[in-house]
């Protein structure tokens, strides 16, 4: 298989990633190695800035692959922007409606059609005040266990010193290392050929994420907490926390 070309729209993302990259922090990119050079590969992140995609494109830009995001979709909405999404062949995420389902299969055929595809299964930036990952949503399972494709947990660390989106603080300097560091591969092997529902699908996405924990503790140079925080979908809670790697989604 070729290596994939970029095209007009990649190359012109590029022209505006790769200045704010490097201006708003020292870049530390790390375990490239893990990436395959051709096919595709799922990537699978912990999300703790808004700068994230732009460190997450050019860790992989800078090793030779093109970046594919499933992000939400009203992004397709601002202008310039959404033209880029959709000019590069970015992956658009319908929530909670009947499209949910189209999105999953456009991430699958990507990976199928050798892409690099990104996704953030947290599916928003961190509400755990440390900065560990959350509960994650299912649909990163799903793409694994449908795809043929190496899986590899990939961690961003410094990103939310220099853009810290709920607290509205942006400070780019003095300038922050930025580490962003890919993993082995996760093993799936014993997971693959089984049924898929949602026991399997909670299962695998633990698994998987808790790989992207342990990897950002790594990285940090402390150890990584029990379970995931969870944000609590009643209106009425008033205690969000960390429950156990089974817990409800």
């Amino acid at each position: 298989m070729a290596r994939e070309k970029s095209g007009f729209w990649i190359s012109l993302a590029a022209t505006v990633f790769y200045p704010v990259g490097y201006l708003t922090g020292r870049p530390r990119y790390v375990g490239r190695e893990h990436l395959p050079e051709v096919g595709g590969a799922l990537i699978v992140g912990n999300h703790i800035s808004h700068l994230d995609p732009i460190h997450t494109a050019l860790w992989l830009h800078t090793a030779g692959r093109t970046p594919r995001f499933m992000a939400k979709h009203s992004l397709w909405s601002v202008p310039v922007l959404g033209q880029i999404l959709r000019g590069s062949a970015q992956i658009p995420v319908y929530r909670g409606s009947a499209d949910a389902q189209n999105s999953l299969a456009a991430g699958t055929q990507a990976l199928a059609d050798g892409k690099t595809v990104i996704i953030y299964p947290e599916g928003t930036i961190t509400r755990d005040p440390d900065g560990w990952p959350m509960q994650s949503r299912t649909g990163v399972a799903r793409l694994a266990l449908t795809s043929d494709v190496p899986v590899i947990p990939t961690v961003h660390w410094g990103t939310r010193e220099i853009l810290d989106g709920y607290n509205k603080k942006f400070r780019p300097l003095p300038r922050t290392t930025v580490t962003v560091h890919g993993g082995d591969p996760v093993d799936l092997s014993a997971y693959r050929g089984r049924p898929i529902d949602a026991a399997l699908l909670r299962e695998v996405t633990d698994l998987i994420m808790t790989r992207v924990r342990d990897l950002l503790a790594e990285v940090r140079g402390e150890p990584a907490p029990e379970g995931f925080y969870r944000v609590s979908r009643s209106p009425d809670a008033t205690d969000p926390g960390r429950g156990g790697p089974a817990a409800a989604p």
